[in-house]
């Protein structure tokens, strides 16, 4: 590990010193790739950097243990090494963890879509909750939010809703998110006080790049299409919605956000394209032998991972069996923390797999 280190370090003075260099050295697409190798660097290095003083401070009270003849000096001096010892302790396994190797897909942009599943209405309802809580948390990270297609149910639900976010680092955030999302609460329209159990299936696709993935355009059907939706002016007057099919794989794409056919036609593609990727990396995932299973879930849209109790006012996370009592908050974008500790496990359950 500590070659390793020092080899990490090494390419990071490299690339200050390029970062350095007059702006007329370097042209703009080597600066931008040198600054986000520089950014991704720096948590690491700076860690690093406090593993070695803390080395050195260990060393230090060492030394000043052996050649005090101060019984005072020499007992003060155990209780630094004592405490130096345990925190180079946390501090190697940190490093670790920023050790592992990166998802590449983490910086991307994603792709949303979220589709009510069993109950109804108050299935829709809870779809429209949990869109309405990622753009929130969207927000709090600045990241940009895009609605690329809905099909509403006019109760301020959605029977599904697709939308890219976009910002660096938005996929290391949303992965985490895929699945089954069950809710437990009591519908305004249920007289009883009975609870009803609803579901939303969340998936989450990284948005390929035009390099990543080609598409013919001999393989698509492109048609124009009516809006449809729950009211406004513009609904169903003209034809700026597009249906985008893909012959090969069947995949069909409706995008009617937008007024303008082209800005539909493109986040059509978009969508479509991220569709396609996410399939070919399916593929390679399944001629990967060695590929493992993470502690926080498959990623398969069909587990649940995480139900919202009103009554009771929790969250539980069944991937990792962390429960919270903040709802409210939790709802209204609060769940950086939540994200956290399964970017945790996650990095737990590789360590792990690594040493295995």
């Amino acid at each position: 590990m500590t070659n390793r280190l020092k080899d990490a370090e090494k390419r990071f003075e490299a690339i200050e010193a390029e970062l350095a260099l007059p702006e007329t050295v370097m042209d703009n697409k080597k600066y931008t790739e040198l600054m986000r190798e520089y950014k991704s660097m720096t948590p690491l290095i700076e860690k690093y950097r406090e593993y070695v003083r803390c080395e050195r401070d260990i060393e230090d009270a060492r030394e000043l243990m052996e050649m005090s003849d101060e019984p005072e000096m020499r007992d003060m001096a155990a209780d630094e090494y004592k405490e130096a010892k345990a925190r180079l302790e946390v501090l190697e396994e940190e490093l670790k963890i920023l050790l592992l190797p990166r998802d590449p897909m983490d910086d991307k942009n994603v792709v949303v879509e979220i589709r009510a599943g069993a109950g109804g209405d108050e299935a829709a309802l809870f779809a429209g909750v949990l869109f309405r809580m990622y753009t929130m948390y969207a927000d709090s990270k600045r990241f940009k939010t895009e609605v690329v297609s809905m099909n509403e149910t006019g109760l301020g639900g959605y029977r599904e809703i697709t939308f890219i976010v976009s910002g660096e680092g938005a996929y290391s955030r949303f992965k985490y998110e895929v699945g089954v999302h069950r809710v437990q609460r009591v519908p305004e329209t249920e007289t009883s006080g009975r609870i009803h159990t609803s579901t939303a299936t969340v998936a989450v696709l990284p948005e390929a790049e035009d390099v990543e993935v080609e598409i013919n355009q001999s393989d698509l059907i492109i048609e124009t299409i009516k809006s449809s939706g729950a009211g406004g002016q513009h609904v169903n007057k003209t034809e700026s919605a597009i249906r985008m099919i893909h012959k090969p794989t069947g995949i069909v794409i409706e995008c009617q956000d937008e007024r303008s056919q082209f800005k539909n036609r493109d986040k059509a593609m978009k969508l479509l394209r991220a569709k396609l990727y996410d399939m070919k990396r399916a593929e390679q995932d399944e001629k990967i032998a060695s590929a493992r299973r993470s502690q926080v879930g498959t990623g398969d849209r069909s587990e649940r991972i995480r139900t919202y109790n009103y009554g009771q006012g929790r969250i539980t996370d069944h991937r990792i069996g962390l429960t919270v009592h903040s709802l409210e908050t939790f709802l209204n974008g609060d769940i950086e923390f939540m994200i956290d500790a399964l970017a945790t496990a996650d990095a737990a359950a590789r360590l792990k797999g690594d040493a295995e």
